[in-house]
């Protein structure tokens, strides 16, 4: 059964948190904060739908996700080594915080300012936060590492696109198969 967050009457939809990671200050990191950016103007979301910008800082992507979520659709820039603009949907493996030796969580928990997307899912699971379903939507960068404002060419290009695949997973994640009831 899906669970209805804090304040809603529960319904027959999940709920799903969409979040736009990156830096629009370095070119193609600003993909994610593009995408949602788009994705937020659509009047086709429903209403179990919630899209965020969480820039880099990932502290805010788990407060987000301590208002109960079903399914969470991260996207950003992403290199896998491909063409750039080329699109990636992955479920990510998070790892478990609690089997790590003492002196590891130790050492993960003391530097929490710079926290990646990877950093803030694994603090989320260890917190029990992390919906069951968690995807990454990524596009392969030019480049991310100058001091520049704008998305390259082939990876705005890939802007749209994403959009669209996004409205796809977001409508086939938010219904609750009938097993579930």
């Amino acid at each position: 059964m899906a669970t209805a967050r804090q304040g809603t009457q529960p319904d027959d939809r999940r709920h799903v948190l969409v979040a736009g990671v990156g830096n629009v200050l370095r070119g193609d990191d600003g993909f994610g904060i593009a995408v949602v950016q788009q994705l937020a103007q659509r009047s086709d979301l429903p209403s179990t739908v919630k899209v965020v910008e969480v820039g880099i800082g990932g502290i805010s992507l788990v407060q987000e996700l301590l208002d109960g979520y079903d399914v969470l659709l991260i996207v950003d820039a992403l290199d896998r080594g491909g063409a750039p603009g080329a699109i990636y949907l992955l479920e990510p493996q998070v790892p478990d915080l609690t089997q790590w030796p003492f002196e590891q969580r130790q050492d993960f928990l003391a530097d929490m300012h710079m926290t990646t997307p990877s950093r803030a899912l694994i603090l989320a699971r260890a917190l029990g936060v992390l919906p069951p379903t968690v995807y990454l939507l990524g596009c392969q960068p030019t480049t991310c590492d100058d001091l520049v404002i704008g998305l390259s060419e082939p990876v705005e290009r890939a802007v749209a696109p994403c959009v669209e695949r996004l409205l796809s997973e977001i409508h086939r994640l938010a219904r609750v198969p009938a097993y579930d009831h």
